[in-house]
């Protein structure tokens, strides 16, 4: 009968007999777990040949480093928890790549939660998160209310977006949104529009309610009235402002422009113009707000406000790395600004 040579190093990890650790390559190298540690770390001071002899156990047994059980040693997890709002949005998709590239590269994992738009639903996640032991925890906007967060930064260190709130442990990222729907709205009126429409977001939310604030804000110094019947609620994705247009239509208010509060929500708009035989901006004129990569490749190209998901995530990454190293964080939220596309034009008198 042949005779099998035993099997080592990623086989017997295939073959699930042996778990590889510390202690393994250890033995394999002939040296210390101490000093394998230390050289996993970067700290060690030893010859080139037990380096070289760890890196080679390393690689013949397959080992992989445990970066929590590294972290824990020195009272980190290394994973940062984040609590978003919908995973599959294109706005919080693009904050939780910005989040992501900022971390991975110095280590740190971040784990992604999403609150559907519920409170009770973010406070089970933040507990979930803790309970993980994440060294902190970054929410984007969200329900949970100022005081809840600053209760539990009392626990660990939090970053809040779209928030003008600052406490022990607590730090609030704020976003000008009243700034940035004035922007949007005086562009529209700077090129002749005076009946301008507005679908706004969902009425609870924070953004929803700065961005209308700065619609009326720029109607009010332009002096035209405010008029209720021309805006129409939304929810902040597409079929929303698709809706939002359509009672719109259904008001038989004459409008010549739309504001729409996000860009989801204005490319929901263009089709229900569309659907109206409405061409863009031929006939109506549209702008959105966040400036979202696929605005640019919308017919016709979406003017917009641009106030960077992407941007966000990194600003709030880099935050939260900065209270994490025992730092008053610094930083410079960026302002608002306009983004003039082929989705607006000068209206014809």
């Amino acid at each position: 009968m042949k005779t099998q040579k035993p099997k080592r190093g990623r086989d017997v990890l295939a073959a699930g007999a042996t778990p590889v650790t510390l202690e393994s390559v250890a033995r394999q190298a002939g040296v210390s777990p101490a000093t394998v540690s230390r050289i996993l770390n970067g700290t060690a001071v030893v010859s080139s040949v037990r380096k070289a002899a760890v890196e080679a156990a390393i690689a013949e047994l397959g080992f992989v480093p445990n970066p929590v059980a590294r972290g824990l040693a020195g009272g980190r997890t290394l994973s940062i928890g984040v609590v978003t709002q919908a995973l599959d949005s294109p706005f919080y998709g693009s904050a939780l790549r910005g989040i992501e590239e900022k971390l991975l590269p110095l280590g740190y994992s971040p784990l992604f939660v999403s609150g559907q738009w519920n409170a009770e639903v973010e406070l089970r996640c933040m507990d979930t998160l803790r309970a993980r032991r994440v060294d902190g925890i970054i929410v984007l906007n969200g329900r949970l209310t100022d005081k809840v967060l600053k209760a539990r930064a009392k626990h660990l260190p939090i970053v809040v977006t779209g928030r003008r709130v600052t406490a022990p442990g607590l730090v609030g990222l704020y976003f000008d949104n009243v700034e940035g729907a004035r922007l949007a709205t005086k562009h529209l009126i700077d090129l002749g529009h005076r009946q301008i429409a507005f679908i706004s977001g969902d009425p609870r939310h924070p953004d929803a309610i700065d961005r209308l604030q700065g619609y009326r804000k720029a109607l009010e110094s332009e002096g035209i009235r405010f008029d209720a019947a021309l805006v129409a609620e939304g929810g902040f994705f597409e079929a929303s402002g698709l809706q939002a247009l359509a009672d719109l239509m259904a008001s038989r208010k004459r409008f010549t422009a739309i504001f729409a509060a996000n860009d989801q929500m204005a490319v929901g708009a263009a089709l229900g113009l569309s659907r109206h035989s409405l061409r863009v901006p031929e006939d109506v004129s549209l702008i959105g707000y966040d400036d979202l990569s696929s605005s640019l490749y919308s017919n016709p190209p979406l003017s917009s406000i641009h106030q960077s998901a992407y941007e966000m995530g990194q600003l709030a990454a880099d935050v939260m790395l900065q209270m994490l190293g025992g730092q008053t964080p610094v930083f410079e939220v960026p302002a608002p600004r306009l983004v003039s596309r082929e989705s607006c034009r000068r209206l014809l008198i």
